[in-house]
């Protein structure tokens, strides 16, 4: 070790300037650091496995205080950098950046901390001076800090202390601190230019997670505004020139300094086990099917540990020294350690490492051991930590990566093959103390084939948060800040289409007003949004609890040798409805047992009984905690009374809308949005029970899409919280007579899944230049309105008058075309009229301003000129009689012109009572509008050799019409009057079978309508025969019922009229009349 000279500000031991009290230098125990104001206090909230320390917790200002004394600082010189201690001096001197590239284990970690100390860096104490120093990771930030404070012989939080989340381990007067990449990122919002520090370090910043690739861009635009900041990046031998040139100016790169790291050679071995691709990865591909999928996974886990045992002896025969063992996760980990411990001897040490491991068992692994230690780790161990004592390694060649699939919307978390960079770090960590040895388990043309590096995270994550900050901070905008590697633009995108879901920005991706408030929280930005909507449907208290739960890894555990015993004790929480409402009942009986302990043993043993992580548990609480501070800060109160079902999970469904899913007709999966197709989890209570809506907490992608905590919703929800993002399409816009408005169909979609559909709607808002035609052509030009405006009742008779015209006369050329009716009034109704109401205003309007009654301003009124083509000649009273009198009663008569139609042609309303008084011969001349056609049409009937003396045919017929008068009308039956016309005009014999009445069109044969007493119908046809068949017996008891009533009633009275038969415009002439 060697002593360097103190500084001037280590020899003034405080704050420059400034005298010292009495006393001052001698030291002091670090002390708890004051509460930082409520309102200043942010702590973050994560989702799970999200970047961690994601957070936007603002800095809390230091209390004004002088430094604490720092010792003499010395340096290890068995350590590559402290050979280039002097040039990294004088380059953070000389330079506002300066980047230090070396390999994993050169002490770039411990020492630089210690270079700036001594350059008199960070004794700036009160308020500014710290030295800052980023770690990815919280196990990293803790364990450094205590490495750096050992290393001055000062106790930890005096000098040198840390803060991440949940915990801050800073005295007052501490020069350095240690923290996550995260919590320097939230001490933006509050420090924007971060004059909390004179120095920062940006370690690891080669793993180029998001935050750090924010920091970096952010400090790039601060750095101009605070000269005197020195900024010192760190980084494996990974692209280091890529950061330098980020941090140039004037097209020179900013200095690069290289440190080697590995001291001694490290011999590669490649052992590859069964299949030449990785275990885990066979397992991730997965089988066809699920029987297929579990043993495949069984058999991927015997092959990868298997292939960690057989490595780990190889390695065991070469001689001395501990046996670091790379694995993707906490479960491989203890699978691993499970095996090793049934393989190794009791005097073997087997030590896990991974970032949630509690503390004591953290340390545990740096401390020296006359047992050999084998280290089952995770990546933690690839850069951010060095494991002391490391002469063997064992590389599994995979890690658990987070990655965001922008078409499905989902976090993919899955075992990959590392990059070849990473695979390199983890060699590099053997060598240090002796030759070392890697063995990989794959083989060495898997490793070439290999990606160079691993992508950064910035272009395989939501950008959602990262947006939400950049905007609350007021930096540019995404697209040009200044990114080491700009996202891409779907990336982006899929950012702002997040936000737009969660109502953060409006559809120009501006903030909302709910997107200001959402910004101003520490969480995840679906967490947020989750607990604004709660405080709004007053469930607070239950959805703190679950968001809480949604931002830790589930605490319930299922081992795979015992999971029909953890489904069975998971069951005790379980509801049939949701599984959101499982954690609520989880966190009861962890409330309670943790209330009524009576030791952390027998707490722990109560949680493994009910198969529950106590870690993680605590880890639930602890968040709980804090969401739990943010809430109070911001003043919000919890709800006293229970919420209910749907106030839990509306709040829920806020963050959650992308995750909604309809479940597929006859098909075992659900569709969600954008159409993905996805599965229930196999473990989830509800696969059965599930209904045809859900929402999930999260899709992941394994070897297929699986929903995880699910819950029953009701669409209605949906269209309630997405309202702002559900697609809406009009169809089938139409009058309603009714409601006197214009309606039309409504399809709500919601990322393409259809939340409903025909709902009727009024269409007058979509379109109301529409609506007016519509409206227009149905109310007033169909008729189809009810109201008791003049005009309209006026309007209503003179077309129904023409429109008899054309029946009569059987042609449709009288009355005008709809179009020009449509046009009379579209040109005097005003614009914006489109419903009956707002008609009637308008309507009356006028009348009342024009001073005159309406009838005589006749607003709106038609006349017959406006309506008529021409005057339809020939269609008279006469000709077309409205009535017949037929047996003494007079029945009305009707018209129609509608080929095919049962009531073509002339109808004859008959009561029952005179059905078998209807004379049949004399319906057969129907009305004389119509004999000359039928005369026409019977002659054309003969045959050609009796046809040819009457022709032309139209004009023997008009004679014949001629001929028959007003006498000889209706007399006998019209053939028999046609025979005799005939013989006598051509002397020409005919017969009634001569006559081809079939070949008649229906329209001139009388159609016979039989009503009652009320005029309802009760039967129609044209053949009166077989409508005597059936009604004649009825029709003879209604005539006995006359006829009896007729010599009751008073003198004068028609006997129809006492008999009530007057319904159908029927009158019975009195008894005994001529027929």
């Amino acid at each position: 070790m060697s002593n360097v000279p103190k500084s001037p500000a280590q020899k003034r031991a405080g704050t420059p300037g400034e005298p010292q009290p009495a006393g001052a230098a001698a030291p002091r125990p670090p002390r708890p650091r004051q509460a930082p104001p409520a309102q200043a206090r942010a702590p973050r909230t994560e989702r799970r496995d999200a970047g961690p320390e994601a957070a936007r917790a603002p800095h809390a200002p230091r209390t004004r205080c002088a430094p604490n004394p720092v010792p003499p600082i010395t340096f290890a010189e068995s350590l590559p950098v402290s050979g280039k201690r002097d040039e990294i001096a004088r380059a953070i001197a000389a330079h506002p950046v300066v980047i230090v590239c070396g390999e994993t284990g050169s002490g770039k970690t411990t020492q630089l901390p210690k270079i700036c100390l001594a350059l008199g860096r960070g004794l700036g104490a009160g308020g500014a001076g710290l030295i800052g120093h980023t770690q990815p990771r919280r196990l990293a930030a803790s364990s450094t800090g205590r490495r750096i404070a050992e290393e001055l012989g000062t106790p930890f939080g005096e000098v040198v202390g840390y803060k991440v989340r949940f915990t801050d381990n800073l005295a007052p007067g501490a020069s350095v601190k240690l923290m996550t990449d995260g919590i320097l990122l939230a001490e933006t919002q509050t420090d924007p230019l971060l004059k909390a520090y004179d120095t920062l370090i940006i370690d690891e910043a080669h793993e180029r997670s998001l935050n750090i690739d924010f920091l970096l861009g952010y400090l790039r635009q601060i750095l101009p505004r605070r000269p005197d900041l020195k900024l010192i990046v760190t980084s494996a031998t990974i692209d280091a020139e890529r950061f330098a040139r980020h941090f140039g100016s004037d097209e020179r790169p900013a200095p690069v300094i290289e440190v080697s790291g590995r001291l001694y050679p490290v011999e590669v071995r490649y052992r590859p086990i069964a299949d030449d691709r990785p275990a885990a990865v066979r397992h991730a591909e997965g089988a066809s099917s699920g029987r297929d999928r579990a043993k495949s996974a069984r058999e991927a886990e015997r092959d990868l540990m298997d292939g960690i045992v057989d490595a780990v002896d190889e390695l065991c025969r070469e001689g001395p020294g501990d046996v670091l063992v790379f694995l993707p996760g906490e479960r491989e980990i203890r699978d691993a350690a499970e095996a090793l411990r049934k393989h190794h001897p009791p005097h073997t040490e087997i030590l896990p490492l991974f970032a949630r491991l509690s503390a004591a068992e953290q340390e545990r692994v740096f401390k020296a051991s006359n047992a050999r230690r084998i280290v089952l780790a995770t990546n933690v161990a690839e850069t951010s930590l060095t494991v002391p004592g490391i002469r063997y390694v064992v590389d599994t060649g995979l890690a658990r990566v987070k990655r965001y699939s922008y078409r499905n919307k989902v976090e993919q978390l899955q075992i990959e093959p590392i990059s070849q960079a990473a695979a390199n770090q983890r060699a590099g960590r053997c060598g240090r103390v002796a030759d070392g040895v890697c063995i990989r388990l794959y083989e060495e043309s898997d490793f070439a084939g290999r990606a160079r590096f691993t992508d950064p995270e910035i272009l395989r994550s939501s950008l959602a948060s990262v947006i939400l900050r950049m905007k609350s901070l007021h930096l540019s905008a995404i697209e040009s800040f200044p990114f080491i590697e700009p996202p891409p633009g779907r990336a982006i995108a899929d950012g702002y289409q997040l936000l737009n879901e969660l109502g953060a920005v409006d559809d120009e991706n501006a903030l909302t007003p709910l997107g200001r408030e959402l910004a101003r929280l520490p969480l995840d930005p679906r967490v947020g949004r989750m607990i604004l909507a709660a405080r709004d449907q007053q469930a607070l208290r239950e959805v703190l609890v679950i968001a809480s739960a949604l931002s830790v890894q589930d605490p319930r555990e299922r081992p795979v040798d015992a999971q029909e015993q953890a489904d069975q004790a998971h069951r005790r929480f379980a509801d049939e409805r949701s599984e959101f409402l499982q954690w609520l009942r989880i966190w009861a009986w962890f409330e309670e047992a943790v209330a009524h302990k009576k030791s952390n043993r027998q707490l722990v043993d109560a949680c493994r009984q009910h198969f529950l992580s106590h870690l993680r548990l605590r880890e639930w609480r602890d968040v709980h905690s804090q969401l739990l501070t943010v809430v109070r800060e911001h003043g919000w109160r919890l709800n006293e009374a229970d919420a209910t079902f749907e106030q839990i999970h509306l709040s829920l469904l806020t963050g959650l809308l992308g995750n909604i899913g309809f479940k597929a007709e006859d098909e075992p999966h659900y569709l969600g949005a954008r159409g993905i197709k996805f599965h229930l989890w196999p473990g989830s209570a509800l696969v059965k029970k599930a209904g045809r809506w859900v929402m999930a907490a999260e899709l992941v992608e394994t070897s297929r899409l699986y929903a995880r905590c699910i819950a029953k919703i009701e669409p209605e929800w949906i269209e309630r919280i997405g309202a702002h993002l559900l697609k809406k399409s009009l169809s089938e816009p139409h009058w309603e007579k009714r409601p006197a408005q214009v309606a039309a169909f409504e399809r709500a979609t919601l990322y393409g899944l259809t939340i409903y559909h025909r709902r009727r709607v009024a269409f007058g808002r979509q379109d109301p230049a529409r609506a007016r035609e519509l409206f227009i052509r149905g109310a007033l030009v169909d008729g189809e309105f009810d109201t008791k405006l003049a005009f309209f009742a006026h309007n209503r008779k003179l077309l129904a008058d023409i429109e008899q015209l054309e029946h009569k006369s059987r042609r449709q050329d009288v009355l005008v075309d709809d179009e020009l009716i449509h046009a009379f009034y579209d040109q005097a109704i005003p614009a914006g009229i489109h419903t009956g109401a707002a008609f009637e205003r308008w309507y009356r309007d006028e009348v009342s301003k024009s001073g005159q009654p309406e009838d005589k301003l006749r607003l709106l009124y038609l006349s017959r000129d406006d309506l008529m083509r021409h005057e339809a000649a020939g269609v008279t009273t006469e000709l077309f009689p409205k009535r017949v009198t037929m047996a003494g009663v007079e029945m009305a008569l009707a018209y129609h012109f509608e080929p095919g139609s049962p009531r073509d042609g002339v109808t004859l309303a008959v009561p029952l009572f005179a059905l078998n008084q209807v004379d049949a011969r004399r319906a057969e001349w129907l009305v004389p509008g119509m004999l000359k056609e039928k005369a026409h049409l019977l002659l054309k009937s003969l045959p050609q050799k009796l046809r040819r003396h009457c022709v032309p045919l139209p004009e023997y017929a008009a004679g014949f019409v001629e001929r028959a008068g007003r006498e000889r009308f209706g007399a006998g039956g019209l053939v028999d009057a046609l025979i005799a016309d005939v013989r006598e005009q051509t002397q020409v014999a005919t017969k009634t079978s001569d006559f081809k009445l079939e070949t008649l069109p229906a329209h001139l044969f009388m159609n016979f309508k039989v009503i009652d007493e009320h005029g309802r119908q009760l039967a129609m046809g044209r053949n009166l025969a077989q409508l005597r068949a059936e009604l004649g017996a009825q029709a003879q008891q209604h005539f006995q019922k006359i006829a009896a009533a007729a010599t009751l009633a008073p003198a004068g009275e028609p006997a129809a009229a006492a008999a009530g038969a007057s319904g159908a415009r029927a009158r019975r002439a009195p008894l005994g009349a001529p027929p």
